[in-house]
């Protein structure tokens, strides 16, 4: 470990040695203020457009990076401010406007369309920033970003209409303050860049030139000027619901009624509260399901909305998987000699929870997470006596979490994360802290990142763990590199409220890349990247596995893309994991593993994907074959069709089994695996959606022999051990939803639900017998509705003020003109 912290040190000292001036050329904006909004409809004629400022002179950023962009696909931005928010009016001239691309999507979508995109940050760090995309055919995407990675989770409520010209589309945005953050200040000065992707070419181009051989995209805005003076609106908004679900399931109907409420409250200028009060998760979508038969429980991703949006703080150093707050609980009963459980929930219910973050002025982001689940029992029922009881599986619970992040420079930042868990009475409780840094030079040429963690968890005795890493990458040119070591202590646990996976071992990791700047022959772009990894057991020491891999990516100016790459272990491995008990392995043969993968041009209405990959290990039978097969269709800009399949015939694996007071067994297997998505979406118009999702997943597990692993991690036939393990899971699921954004925030959704599951103890069915035992399963089907409204204070607190006296010589004309202003000041 000393050696990581002398590396930290000393990387520490050359960034800081490092440091140059930013050379990054940058444009300047300076706006007007206007007393009139303008209305967004499309049309650019409103008196507040007239002597606006003008962004133009856009620069190609891919392919060809840094060619001004031509003539005929000329750009300007008007963009102007008034107290409510800032006003952007695109036009961007086409030589063949009948041809603009214009696919409809879902919010948040973006499918074989033009689209202008604007990045807006208040702050001027040129690290996270509100991006907004408005596409041909008027649909909305909006995410926020962070050193160029995209959340798009995040809805912001804001205003947008396009219109096709004769020789031109124009986008017209207003983005009101209460969606911005930014510091309190008389005079502002904002990070800004506009961009245009001009989708028959796949072309896009920026109005701050973007240099691709270096640097992240974020680090290269340019800046707005002449915003002063404003008097920013009360951020506080209310999301009120009403939801009713009726459900069948095997044989039992039930209807549910709810009612509640989510609440944003703009502390201040920086900081704002999120708070869900009585939360209704019902229409979140299904997990994919799998048969897990790995030493590692599965991740899935978060569905739920109040978990998804603004968490990027708390995202900080990877401590917080949100999956745990309402999840499984984590006790299990003691049960008598004729007890037997009756009833196990699934889930802990979420009583309340409340997220406050920010940033202040000084560049230091503050997260707080508050978190509380209900006590929750599980029914038992005695055989004997003939009584029923309740026991305790998961208590009144506390998760908190706290993020403090700094941020300096272009690109720089060193953060402080803390979680914790308090559970009432005498479970479990537990805490983790970490600190990270990640430093970027001036000349955006070099990287250094690292951390350092630190977990407690408190169960009768304290144990504690520690993970720590450092890295530094050459960022910049066609040549680049990456070294970096990483550590995890057998008792790192994070797992009360973050994601633990594989602990005690230490990995070397080296990588090599080459990359295409610009395109060259008939290849738009390429890129090749070798890759080390060495990794040993920490206590007590071992050598675990030495990994190559290769990769490589192209995509020709036809955009069609295709690549393929190559992996081996080259010597035999020793996995620590797959016994499950600590100081125990197993050798796994070396393999070699090659695939190859093809990607068609997205923008014709036919596309496909498809990938094979090959694992060939150094013993006699042992291998691996997965396929992988996306095709779409688009039938037309409203209705498109998606498909994926993926099939993996695993033969003569060997994983564990079982064990006893004395022996740990493994088995040798064939497995056999086949999934089916199918999708489908018809887009009505830029607010409303019908899509159908469907998903089948089968895979049956034959075992052929049985194993006792040895002290030495060699496997021993043993023929005494009989216990049946064969299996064969199916997981069934349908999700059909209507979806309408009836107003800006506000949603009306309809879902129907149908769901099914199966595990039998045995393998080899035909087809006709396992699925006449999966619909032999009781099956879930649920038909819900839910109403959300979105209400702004700023709104609602003009809905009780008196009308304005129109005196009786007014004529409906001018009564007209009034409404009208007010619309338009109403965005």
């Amino acid at each position: 470990m000393k050696t990581v912290f002398a590396i930290t040190i000393l990387l520490l000292a050359i960034f800081v040695k490092g440091q140059e001036l930013d050379s990054i050329s940058r444009k300047k904006l300076n706006i007007t203020k206007i007393s009139d909004a303008p209305k967004i409809d499309g049309v650019l004629d409103d008196l507040a457009w007239q002597n606006a400022a003008i962004a133009k002179d856009f620069v190609e950023r891919n392919p060809t990076n840094g060619r001004p962009i031509p003539d005929s696909l000329r750009t300007e931005v008007k963009v102007v401010y008034d107290d409510l928010g800032i006003y952007f009016g695109a036009t961007m001239y086409d030589p063949e406007p009948d041809k603009i691309l214009k696919e409809l999507t879902e919010r948040d979508g973006i499918g074989n369309d033009d689209f202008f995109f604007i990045l807006l940050n208040g702050y001027n760090d040129r690290q996270q920033s509100l991006q907004f995309i408005v596409t041909a055919a008027g649909v909305q995407y909006d995410a926020k970003m962070t050193n160029g990675n995209e959340d798009s989770s995040w809805n912001g409520v804001w205003y947008s209409a396009v219109k096709i010209n004769a020789d031109s589309w124009v986008a017209e945005l207003f983005i009101p303050y209460s969606e911005v953050r930014f510091p309190k200040k008389d005079i502002q000065t904002w990070g800004l860049q506009i961009e245009r992707e001009f989708r028959r070419t796949r072309s896009r181009y920026s109005w701050n030139f973007v240099d691709n051989t270096k640097g992240a995209f974020s680090t290269y805005d340019g800046e707005i000027h002449g915003i002063q003076n404003i008097e920013t609106p009360t951020r506080l908004s209310f999301q009120p619901y009403v939801s009713t679900y009726l459900n069948s399931y095997d044989g039992e109907s039930e209807f549910v009624f709810n009612g509640g409420m989510d609440l944003k409250y703009g502390i201040n200028d920086a900081f704002t509260l999120d708070m869900v009060l009585i939360p209704d998760f019902g229409q979140t979508k299904f997990d994919n399901a799998v048969l897990n038969l790995s030493a590692f429980e599965v991740q899935y991703a978060e569905q739920r909305p109040f978990f998804t949006e603004g968490t990027e703080l708390f995202n900080k150093g990877n401590l917080f998987y949100s999956r745990r707050i309402g999840g499984y609980p984590t006790g299990y009963p003691d049960l008598g000699e004729n007890e037997e459980i009756t009833e196990f929930p699934a889930r802990v219910d979420l009583i309340n929870a409340f997220k406050i973050s920010g940033r202040t002025e000084k560049n230091l982001g503050i997260g707080i997470f508050n978190a509380i689940t209900e006590k929750t029992y599980a029914k038992i029922y005695d055989s004997q006596s003939l009584q029923s009881r309740k026991s305790v599986v998961e208590p009144l619970a506390n998760y908190n979490v706290l993020v403090l992040d700094q941020r300096f420079g272009d690109n720089n930042s060193i953060s402080f994360v803390n979680t914790n868990t308090l559970r009432e009475g005498d479970f479990r409780d537990a805490n983790a802290s970490g600190v990270y840094f990640d430093l970027t030079n001036k000349a955006k040429t070099w990287n250094y990142w690292g951390n350092l963690e630190g977990s407690w968890v408190m169960n009768g005795k304290t144990k504690f763990g520690t993970e720590g890493s450092i890295a530094a990458a050459k960022i910049s040119g066609e040549h680049r590199y990456q070294a970096s070591i990483f550590f995890r202590t057998k008792d790192y646990n994070i797992d009360d409220l973050g994601y633990t996976g594989q602990t005690n071992y230490i990995n070397y990791y080296a990588y090599y890349g080459y990359r295409y700047l610009q395109p060259k022959g008939f290849l738009n772009n390429l890129n090749l990247n070798f890759n080390f990894n060495y990794n040993r057991r920490l206590e007590p020491d071992l050598f675990n596995n030495f990994v190559f891999n290769f990769n490589s990516s192209f995509t020709t100016k036809k955009f069609f893309g295709f690549g393929g790459g190559f992996e081996s272990t080259i010597f035999e491995n020793y996995d620590i994991y797959e016994p499950r008990v600590h100081g125990r392995h197993v050798k796994v043969p070396a393999y070699y593993d090659p695939w190859v993968w093809i990607s068609t041009d997205f923008r014709k209405k036919f596309a496909l994907e498809s990938t094979v990959d090959w694992y060939k290990y150094d013993q006699h039978g042992r291998g691996k074959l997965y396929f992988e097969f996306e095709p779409r269709y688009r039938i037309s800009d409203k209705w498109k069709l998606y498909y994926f399949s993926n099939a993996t015939f695993s033969d003569k694996e060997q994983g564990y089994v079982s064990r006893d007071e004395s022996n740990i067994y493994f088995g040798e297997r064939d497995r056999n695996t086949l999934e089916n998505t199918l999708e489908s979406q018809y887009i009505f118009n830029d607010k409303m959606a019908l899509s159908l999702a469907f998903r089948h997943y089968y895979t049956e597990v034959t075992y052929d022999k049985y194993f006792t692993l040895e002290e030495n991690g060699d496997l021993t036939p043993d023929e005494n051990y009989t216990t049946n393990h064969n299996a064969t899971y199916n997981s069934w699921n349908i999700d059909l939803r209507f979806s309408w954004w009836f107003a800006p925030g506000s949603q009306l959704s309809l879902l129907y639900r149908n769901s099914m599951e199966s595990y039998d103890e045995i393998s080899r069915m035909s087809f006709r017998e396992n699925f006449d035992y999966l619909f032999d399963q009781p099956q879930l089907n649920s038909f819900s509705v839910r109403v959300s409204y979105f209400l702004d204070y700023n709104r609602m607190k003009n809905w009780f003020k008196k009308r304005p006296q129109i005196e009786e010589n007014t004529t409906k004309s001018s009564y007209r003109e009034y409404k009208s202003m007010a619309y338009r000041r109403n965005g």
